[in-house]
């Protein structure tokens, strides 16, 4: 890595940006999936801010017990606190603990980058609210007559938690989403809350990000079978629905549903299709009327013509300069490569490098609260 380190050195020059390292991430044996994904969250900056600031505000209370919270802090805290620019790090504390929390990442097998995703973003909810809850009943115990302070555990406003625990991992990544049915017959509208990470959308061949985020918030009639049970009419009606974005999240994360699984063939298929995803992206037709604009700064890319095989590379956006991190090397692509990763526009081509999770970071100030 040596001479990829300096050749990226030389590469950005004087643009090499103050304070930033670039940094590959050793794989032991199959752990591209969570390498790729680890890169994208590090170059999400106040994602990466906030665990830092975490490390550091939690490294005093040095009994502090391992989990994947801190081997991930301590591993981003290693990344920028190396002297050298660029390198490569060994996560091995950080794949080690995630393969004793979870049986499904222990295996030699292929992994899905999504599922990993998912799994550590809710694992660190739970730490951090479990953490919460621990401090809160100490200073309970310290300081009793403040017990209601913060009303019932359960309470909710809308269907939107509003208890005390919003963590910071929340207040990046979740967004809130309302599944609105219109009964056909009294035309009363019951609309349902439900918070999410990421949007996991389904994918045509030749189609666009806005296109598959319009066809999720498309109306689907429930009739037949699927009638909807109205409580204002007591009885099964025809109904319509449709999904909206109530509260876009200031870091969009969206995967592609590029593996299918094909009834005829009893098994699982990659999609190879062309999904073109935009640099920037407008949020209109989803969200409530209000347009939310987006900065695309990372893609984690899944390689390979199958699902139980292959390889995850990511691309990332750091002040201005596009980066592709594959493994232990890291090397400058231009913007306009990004657009190679769309997808294949016939079903058999030798381009298996495909788009699987797009991370857009919000442009407006509003959602940072």
């Amino acid at each position: 890595m040596g001479a990829a380190g300096s050749k990226l050195e030389k590469a950005l020059g004087d643009q090499f940006p103050e304070g930033e390292r670039y940094f590959g991430l050793e794989n032991f044996g199959n752990t591209c999936y969570c390498n790729s994904v680890l890169q994208a969250l590090y170059f999400c900056v106040p994602f990466r801010e906030q665990l830092l600031e975490y490390y550091s505000s939690n490294k005093s209370t040095g009994d502090a017990e391992e989990n994947l919270l801190t081997c991930l802090a301590d591993l981003f805290t290693q990344i920028s606190s190396q002297k050298k620019k660029t390198g490569v790090i060994a996560p091995k504390r950080f794949v080690q603990r995630l393969k004793k929390q979870n049986e499904l990442f222990r295996s030699y097998m292929h992994q899905d980058a999504h599922e990993f995703l998912n799994f550590l973003l809710n694992e660190l909810v739970d730490i951090l609210e479990k953490e919460a809850q621990a401090a809160k009943s100490d200073q309970e115990t310290s300081s009793p007559p403040e017990k209601m302070v913060n009303g019932p555990k359960n309470a909710q406003a809308n269907g939107c938690h509003k208890d005390p625990l919003v963590t910071w991992v929340h207040k990046n990544f979740q967004g809130i989403l309302t599944n609105e049915t219109r009964c056909l017959r009294c035309e009363t509208v019951t609309a349902r809350d439900e918070t999410f990470f990421d949007l996991s959308l389904d994918i045509e061949q030749n189609s666009s990000i806005t296109s598959c985020l319009k066809n999720f918030s498309s109306t689907e009639t429930l009739n037949a079978e699927d009638k909807f049970f109205c409580d204002k009419c007591c009885s099964l009606q025809e109904a319509q629905k449709r999904m909206k974005i109530k509260k876009p999240p200031h870091i969009l994360v969206i995967h592609l549903k590029r593996f299918k699984y094909i009834e005829q063939l009893g098994r699982y298929k990659k999609l190879s299709y062309r999904v073109v995803f935009p640099l920037e992206l407008k949020l209109s037709n989803t969200v409530e009327d209000a347009e939310s604009e987006y900065s695309l700064f990372a893609v984690v890319v899944h390689v390979g013509s199958g699902p139980n095989h292959g390889h995850y590379v990511s691309l990332v956006k750091s002040h201005n300069h596009w980066l592709f991190f594959d493994d232990e090397n890291v090397e400058m692509i231009d913007e306009s490569a990004v657009q190679t990763f769309f997808g294949s526009a016939q079903e058999y081509s030798s381009n298996t490098d495909h788009g699987y999770i797009l991370f857009y970071e919000s442009l407006g100030t509003s959602n940072k609260s």
